[in-house]
């Protein structure tokens, strides 16, 4: 009998049929603006990934080749997302307009900064695995440089500049040793671990490598700490509604 009043007191009255209605779409319109919200920020928490269904979403492919130049299209979708997200452009932020972010500016998403600390000139890293890769067979200039691509995902790409002057080095220290492979054309140089190399690299690793291990703890604690305020960020509007809710609960 209560159910039929009602239905029968809104049949009465449209424009409370009409209002609720109204209030139905709000609903759903302010939950799917949340939502998109929602995945906004998840977007901004995996900058990459939502770049990438940028990317994809506008047809410009799913990945670059490592080293592979960009078109100026490319860079333009890559500037423009950026600057969508921080509200400027990449040379003038704060943080990734310095030298080391470089690439980033001209839309080089895949390089990785943090990979490059450690393996470009300096970084202590680089010379060990050019030592160790031709401890493993003899190899010329550019294998090792694909292979650096390769083992690095694409997020690190040497250059001639860096190689070569480093197998001199490592040549001149008499830890390799190198011939041509065609001794008249002179073209391809193949580098061989020498029983001193050998030696050697047998003993940076031993300072190296627990060191490494090291830094990827520490990295681990560090992405951690940063995962979990993000997490207490998510968990406290959740909260705040389960109590809303609660309290709705309570007054009806």
């Amino acid at each position: 009998m209560e159910e039929t009043e009602t239905m029968q007191n809104q049949n009465d009255h449209p424009e409370h049929e009409e209002q609720a209605n109204g209030r139905e779409r709000e609903h759903h319109h302010g939950r799917g603006h949340r939502n998109e919200q929602g995945h906004a920020g998840h977007g901004q928490r995996n900058f990459w990934r939502a770049w990438r269904d940028e990317r994809h979403h506008h047809g410009h492919g799913r990945g670059i080749p490592a080293g592979q130049a960009l078109s100026p299209k490319e860079i333009e979708a890559w500037r423009e997302f950026f600057h969508k997200t921080f509200g400027n452009w990449p040379e003038e932020h704060w943080i990734f307009g310095g030298r080391r972010f470089s690439p980033w500016h001209q839309g080089m998403d895949s390089f990785n900064p943090f990979v490059a600390n450690l393996l470009s000139k300096g970084g202590g890293l680089l010379p060990l695995y050019v030592l160790h890769l031709v401890a493993q067979k003899p190899r010329y200039g550019n294998e090792i440089m694909d292979l650096l691509a390769g083992r690095t995902n694409g997020q690190w790409v040497s250059n001639p500049g860096a190689i070569y002057p480093l197998l001199t080095l490592l040549e001149r220290e008499s830890f390799i040793s190198g011939e041509w492979e065609d001794p008249e054309k002179r073209t391809i140089r193949v580098y061989t671990i020498t029983q001193a190399g050998q030696e050697e690299v047998t003993r940076i690793k031993t300072i190296v490598l627990p060191k490494i291990e090291e830094t990827i703890s520490v990295l681990q604690e560090l992405a951690k700490d940063l995962q979990g305020q993000e997490m207490e960020s998510e968990q406290i509007p959740a909260q705040e509604s389960e109590a809303g809710a609660q309290s709705s609960k309570e007054v009806l």
